[in-house]
């Protein structure tokens, strides 16, 4: 790989770290101060609305400049979100802000690697910036737990350092400083020499260039299911950092700082199944990874039976490394058809639509579910076979459209 591709992923690590960090303390702030139970899937709901409303925008401008410069604008948008938390702005106003930076981001982060890199090399590619990410996520999760321990606030609070004022106001300090890092990074992302496009300063030109690309996708035999999958597997994985938060404290005992370790350990798997599939999947045999989503439904279905942490890590690293496995080679998939139909930026704000809403629509399903005083184990269950039922007719779906049109055609593109 170029050495710019480690640049890259370096400000992708930084970036992610922060972001899961700031969702565990933003979680134990909204509980501090009484907030209502549903609030907390609620602050991944608000985090994502910037990507569908700005869906339309965010696209055309990732594609307007260098996508460096794109991503260092982002990660000074998410340090203000920061700032708001830090004076304190409701914590769900304050984390839509650092998703405005995030929805920003995502088309620069995957666009780029579309033009810096050969497509032969996207899954791979995909698989070290994804292991990576979840890298960060786990680090990210693990330290958002421990700026939220009882021991470690005391500590902070005992240190009397300037802006550490109380442990809340200590942690935010701590993620922002991370976000200026991974910006520093973004500095030193070497320009591509792809020509850019000047942002379009007309909005209904923009939205309507937006619902074309949205129908290209759509309408693309392997894109719509390349689409599907990772649409419904964003949302999956959203829900399922909440769920394991819920799901560890009936059935395992532990409080939120220690569950946070066990977001890792789906993070983990997620890691682990992302660089097999780097290592043992072609983008030309991307399309027959589906069943393993039916599987990982299988296992969220599981999840109730476990009563002890052995038995869990052993059931979430699964959960996790049939995530990243059959994710990977479908984010390829999905970026390599939005590469050839529309370009990278429009195809990546085109994914964040689809997945965001997903988020949006299966996290605004889960706080209603709680609303309404289901037992979290009842929720896994129907979470898990939700899962599996439509990954199912996901498979069914392609294998539709394998009888209709020759798919080997489209993916003959690819060598």
């Amino acid at each position: 790989m170029p050495f710019g591709f480690y640049i890259i992923m370096a400000a992708q690590f930084f970036s992610a770290l922060a972001d899961n960090a700031l969702l565990i303390l933003a979680i134990d702030i909204l509980r501090n101060v009484g907030a209502p139970a549903e609030h907390e899937p609620l602050l991944r709901s608000f985090f994502s609305v910037s990507y569908v409303a700005l869906a339309a925008f965010v696209g055309a401008f990732a594609d307007s400049m260098p996508k460096w410069r794109v991503m260092l604008i982002s990660n000074t948008v998410k340090i203000l979100g920061c700032m708001m938390l830090y004076v304190g702005v409701q914590p769900l106003y304050a984390y839509a802000m650092v998703g405005l930076g995030a929805a920003a981001y995502s088309p620069a982060k995957y666009g780029i690697l579309t033009e810096y890199l050969p497509h032969r090399l996207l899954v791979v590619a995909n698989g070290w910036i994804e292991g990576l990410t979840v890298g960060g996520i786990i680090i990210g999760f693990v330290l958002g737990g421990e700026l939220i321990d009882k021991n470690v606030v005391a500590w902070f609070v005992r240190q009397e350092i300037p802006l550490f004022d109380n442990a809340a106001h200590a942690g935010i300090v701590i993620i922002a400083l991370i976000y200026l890092v991974a910006a520093l990074f973004n500095l030193f992302i070497p320009n591509t020499g792809v020509d850019h496009k000047p942002l379009h300063n007309n909005p209904l030109y923009l939205a309507h260039d937006f619902g074309h690309c949205l129908k290209l996708l759509w309408r693309d035999k392997l894109g719509q299911i390349s689409l599907a999958v990772t649409t419904l597997a964003w949302g999956v994985a959203a829900v399922l950092q909440l769920l394991v938060l819920e799901w560890a404290m009936p059935n395992l005992g532990l409080e939120l700082s220690k569950a946070t370790r066990l977001l890792g350990v789906v993070a983990a798997g997620m890691a682990i199944g992302a660089v097999l599939a780097s290592r043992f999947v072609s983008l030309r045999q991307s399309v027959r990874v589906i069943p393993l989503g039916i599987a990982m439904g299988g296992a969220i279905l599981l999840m109730p039976l476990v009563t002890n942490m052995v038995a869990a890590v052993v059931m979430l690293l699964i959960i996790g490394a049939l995530g990243g496995f059959f994710v990977v080679p479908m984010n390829a998939l999905l970026q390599h058809r939005g590469h050839v139909l529309m370009g990278a930026g429009h195809s990546i704000a085109v994914q964040n639509f689809n997945e965001n809403l997903s988020i949006l629509l299966m996290n605004g399903g889960y706080a209603l579910l709680i609303f309404v005083g289901l037992s979290i184990n009842t929720v896994v269950v129907g979470f898990g076979l939700f899962v599996a039922i439509v990954m199912y007719l996901i498979k069914r779906w392609h294998d539709a459209n394998q009888r209709v049109v020759d798919t080997v055609a489209q993916l003959d593109e690819v060598r």
